[in-house]
């Protein structure tokens, strides 16, 4: 079997086999000061990727694991084959999905159990509060998180839909206001949206980048996850004069911090409208994005004095993105961390999950 092995700074207290996510899944193995993640298999709803789980799965319940560990979500492959096995033979431990993220960038750069900001940028992964996260900001160790702050939520019109017709998520923004779109489709989407009809709230960076991507591109509608995400890095355009990001507001409530990125989408408006090159606005927007990750640090660390932050989730990705946060962060004088073995994306999850779940 064809596994990496990643050397952990402390032990695990009980051996753990971690199942991880949906897509891009990787199963985990830790005991004492090593974890062992397996090679990546890309989608369990294809039967050979599930295929090739299970006989993952056989390989690594031979060490005889104390623990299993898995994610939140009920409907994930990898949950229900965790759950189908024998119970009292082995306890349960369930993940949230964005602190096994932070998590496995925390154990990839060698920390002990102390406590970091956690930047976790994604699709979709369940919260604790049984809605969709993604854009979320966390103060957590090994033990525990809080959830200290994350992108507004909005609801996905028409529930999966929405990933492939990202205009949904622009014209919700936009309130409507959204050139070329079918108005009594729109007003029939407003009208789900109020019963509340397959349309569940999800505060996901990677739709929020999908909203601006249909917005500055000028398409309705994408063939896959992302695809519109991915082709807006592309045609990014460093203008020749020092621009700022767009303007956003910072919200706060009883629960943490609340990043309002309405205004985004205005400015994105008007900057097609005054013909600016599309290459100018994706720039615009990426660092807009950046900005939101540096202010909310900030914020983060004045309330708690933590000043390192983990990145972590597939929407760092994006080199672009990635650059521009980075940047912001080093000059506000933050520690921060990346991931050195494993992806960003939800193929790392694993072994976050075996470290909480061992911890």
């Amino acid at each position: 079997m064809v596994y990496k092995k990643i050397q952990l700074s402390f032990k695990i207290k009980k051996s753990v086999l971690a199942f991880g996510s949906q897509t891009k899944n990787t199963v985990c193995f830790a005991s004492g000061k090593a974890a062992y993640v397996s090679h990546v298999h890309l989608d369990l709803t294809d039967p050979n990727d599930l295929a090739s789980f299970e006989k993952d799965i056989r390989f690594f319940l031979k060490k005889k694991p104390n623990v299993i560990a898995y994610d939140l979500h009920p409907e994930y492959q990898s949950t229900k084959s965790a759950l189908r096995l024998t119970p009292n033979t082995y306890r349960f431990i369930p993940v949230q999905h964005h602190h096994a993220h932070i998590a496995s960038c925390m154990a990839e750069n060698g920390l002990k159990n102390q406590k970091v900001i956690g930047v976790a940028f994604d699709g979709t992964g369940l919260g604790a509060d049984n809605h969709i996260w993604g854009a979320e900001f966390l103060i957590c160790d090994y033990r525990s998180f809080k959830r200290a702050g994350h992108l507004k939520e909005i609801p996905l019109l028409g529930g999966e839909r929405a990933i492939l017709e990202p205009w949904r998520l622009s014209a919700f923004w936009l309130d409507g206001k959204l050139q070329g779109i079918d108005k009594k489709k729109w007003v029939l989407l407003k009208k789900i949206r109020d019963k509340g009809i397959n349309s569940p709230l999800a505060s996901s960076m990677g739709r929020f980048f999908d909203a601006a991507a249909s917005l500055i591109l000028g398409k309705k509608r994408a063939r896959f996850e992302a695809e519109l995400a991915i082709a807006l890095e592309k045609i990014a355009v460093h203008p020749k004069t020092k621009v700022q990001g767009y303007k956003f507001k910072i919200l706060k409530d009883n629960a943490g911090y609340i990043i309002d990125p309405v205004e985004v989408f205005k400015g994105i408006t008007r900057d097609l409208k005054s013909g600016r090159p599309k290459g100018e606005i994706s720039f615009r927007f990426h660092l807009s994005v950046a900005e939101m990750i540096s202010r909310m640090s900030l914020a983060l660390r004045r309330d708690t004095g933590i000043s390192k932050v983990a990145l972590s989730g597939g929407v760092f990705q994006n080199s672009l993105l990635l650059r521009l946060s980075l940047g912001l962060l080093y000059e506000e004088g933050f520690a921060v961390l990346l991931h050195k073995n494993l992806n960003a994306n939800d193929s790392g999850l694993s072994l976050g999950q075996a470290i909480i779940a061992g911890s």
